[in-house]
């Protein structure tokens, strides 16, 4: 039986179903996020773990315990919302403490364990600031040093980078990342930035509309996506009618919807040397995006548009308006009968 279990879960809100019979499994000291988009259910099943919002069916055990009806202080799982939570009236010292204080714990160890929070967080030196006084990404580093100080069986996080700047956001994901291995935590994590999903994940759980979508580890779902939701949702595919890729290469694609990665086609001036194993067409260049290091080219092939990525150079390859001819290889394509 795995760490965490979660058995045929019911929940509505109303007349809205939320949680349409779910079932999943985390394994201990794993990272696992729960990804997809606004209103699929995903922070409503971490609530659900946490003990703040009850199920109309189903069962959930943590370490074979069934914790199903047990109320929130008994579960000992740690929760760092969005909105970091903090007292405004405490200082960082008695923000991370106030946990340890309702456990009535001597105060030795009160501060020691604060202390090695604390530091854990690198927030040394700000023990006697309040929360009015710290930058976000600070309050948000108390939140996270308030959590794990109690040591929880389980750290629960949602989305707890949404209100944090870019460059902010990858610190925070490499501290957790790094506090989660160094204290062999199970965490769950939810979030609906797939790029943010591969980075944190051991394991990811796609939600759409209350139920999963599909599971695995980053790389399953960001190179083999199993429906067009994912493809979509996960790996920014270009997806193309069956016919019309037919119809374009003189390949005979009797699937309804084709998918493949703007990474693996090939794009180049002159026409292409032609395989058996590859399929070849080619378009116009209408629209480039530079993407970091990437550049997104955006080539229109007989009224559908591709997306191509290539690594960027120092000089442009290729222009606006220019003919350009595209290659792929038939083992990169995804048929789907969808």
């Amino acid at each position: 039986m795995a760490y965490i279990e979660i058995h045929n879960v019911e929940k509505y809100y109303g007349k809205q179903h939320v949680l349409k019979n779910l079932s999943l499994s985390v394994e201990k000291g794993k990272f696992v996020t729960l990804l997809g988009a606004s209103g699929c259910g995903k922070s409503t099943l971490l609530r659900i773990l946490a003990g703040l919002t009850s199920i109309d069916s189903g069962a959930i055990y943590l370490g074979e315990e069934d914790i199903t009806h047990l109320s929130p202080n008994k579960r000992n799982i740690g929760m760092i919302f969005q909105q970091y939570s903090l007292f405004p009236t405490m200082t960082v010292y008695d923000n991370v403490a106030f946990g340890l204080k309702m456990r009535k714990m001597n105060k030795a160890q009160i501060r020691s364990m604060v202390s090695e929070a604390i530091k854990m967080v690198n927030l040394e030196g700000s023990e006697k600031k309040y929360p009015s006084q710290l930058s976000g990404g600070e309050q948000q580093r108390v939140a996270l040093a308030r959590c794990i100080v109690t040591r929880p069986k389980v750290l629960l996080l949602d989305e707890p980078f949404s209100a944090i700047d870019a460059k902010l956001r990858k610190s925070l994901q490499s501290k957790i990342k790094e506090i989660h291995k160094e204290l062999g935590m199970t965490s769950i994590f939810v979030t609906h930035d797939q790029d943010e999903a591969m980075v944190m994940s051991d394991y990811i759980y796609l939600l759409n509309s209350g139920v999963i979508e599909q599971e695995g580890t980053p790389i399953e779902l960001y190179s083999k996506p199993r429906t067009i939701f994912a493809a979509e949702f996960i790996g920014d595919y270009n997806i193309i009618d069956g016919n019309f890729l037919s119809n374009i290469t003189g390949k005979n694609f009797t699937c309804k919807k084709i998918a493949f990665r703007p990474e693996l086609v090939k794009i180049c001036k002159q026409p292409l040397y032609q395989h058996v194993d590859s399929i070849y067409f080619s378009g116009v260049i209408i629209d480039i995006v530079l993407q970091g290091n990437i550049v997104r080219y955006h080539v229109m092939v007989d009224k559908t548009k591709i997306k191509v990525d290539i690594l960027s150079s120092q000089e442009c390859l290729y222009n606006i308006g220019d003919n350009v001819y595209l290659s792929l290889q038939m083992s990169n394509i995804i048929q789907y009968a969808e």
